[in-house]
């Protein structure tokens, strides 16, 4: 039968999953990229905590729920905050992708923070094999960043990549399939929003949700004067009177607010040239930098670096999905990549 095949060979092959402290990215060899969702979990604590919604539902419950109903991200910093939660997390958005667990054990690759600590390794792939994965493979973000941006690993020439996810930011240095050096930071698009969340509060005396602050990241962040002004609205609650009210923000505004994070991305990327070999550093004054993730859509990050390190800066085709490929890519070439992998 066509759809028992269909099953068997999704568990025949594989599944790469770019489990982020934002959004969940899940890769099969047969259809590519199957799942996008964010990492967000809605719980009903009346009910022993029983899972109400997973990803876009619950995300679009943030706060809109009573007390009873709780809507968390269990990952935090690029790792698993909360065992329980991510496992059923992880349950939920494989057997979106493959519903049938009676054909086998699908092989899994995760990619997981560089500075990622053993314990925390053994977080994720114990998550792994409880929603029924086989064998688990971890590769670094960096590494699956760099290939899924297609940059020459395999080369003795270094490259550099910068991935700036929701949790950490992975600065590294590549060559001959090895990272030569890595430098994780967890400050990321996370604590870029926080940043607005307080610039707001302090300067407006406004309260606002972190999903709202990420909005506005989005629409008028920025790291470099922009050639026009950015405007945004938003809504927010009065710390004085408790009530709703509206102010208008710029990108001017913004900018003051993201110059913390993205002044400590700068120091880890001067930090990681100051660590390397004078070999290197002229490999990667050749080659530029390439940024990957979602925090490199900011705009005007490019020019900032640029202005920063001196160096050409690049940005990967599709920085989003840039992991998750990358990661797929070295698990549908195993046999010939196993050597970038942790375990």
């Amino acid at each position: 039968m066509p759809w028992v095949e269909k099953i068997r060979s999704y568990f025949g092959s594989h599944i790469a999953m770019d489990l982020g402290t934002a959004n969940t990215l899940i890769y099969t060899k047969e259809t590519g990229i199957v799942l996008d969702e964010p990492s967000v979990v809605a719980l009903n604590s009346k009910n022993g905590g029983a899972v109400l919604a997973v990803g876009k539902k619950a995300k679009e419950m943030y706060g809109r729920t009573p007390e009873s109903i709780k809507t968390i991200r269990p990952m935090k910093d690029g790792v698993i905050a909360d065992f329980d939660v991510t496992n059923a997390m992880i349950k939920y958005f494989v057997r979106s992708v493959v519903p049938n667990s009676l054909f086998g054990q699908p092989t899994m690759m995760v990619c997981v923070p560089s500075g990622i600590t053993s314990v925390e390794m053994k977080a994720v792939i114990d998550s792994s094999r409880q929603c029924g994965a086989g064998k688990v493979y971890l590769i670094e973000e960096p590494m699956a960043a760099a290939i899924g941006s297609r940059l020459p690993i395999q080369e003795v020439s270094g490259s550099m990549v910068i991935d700036i996810g929701g949790g950490t930011t992975e600065v590294a240095m590549i060559s001959q399939f090895a990272i030569s050096y890595s430098e994780s930071l967890r400050m990321a698009g996370d604590a870029m929003d926080e940043c607005i969340q307080r610039y707001v509060r302090r300067e407006f005396g406004l309260g606002i949700g972190a999903f709202e602050a990420e909005r506005i990241k989005i629409e008028v962040g920025s790291a470099w004067p922009m050639s026009e002004p950015l405007e945004a609205e938003v809504t927010g609650i009065d710390s004085a009177t408790g009530m709703p009210r509206v102010v208008t923000l710029t990108d001017s505004m913004i900018r003051d607010a993201l110059d913390s994070p993205v002044s400590a991305i700068v120091e880890a990327i001067r930090l990681a040239l100051s660590k390397s070999s004078p070999e290197l550093a002229s490999d990667i004054r050749k080659r530029g930098i390439v940024l990957a993730g979602g925090g490199s859509l900011l705009k005007g990050l490019g020019a900032r670096l640029h202005y920063e390190t001196g160096l050409p800066i690049y940005r990967a085709k599709d920085p989003l999905k840039a992991i998750v490929k990358g990661t797929g890519y070295v698990l549908d070439h195993l046999s010939d990549l196993k050597k970038v992998c942790l375990n």
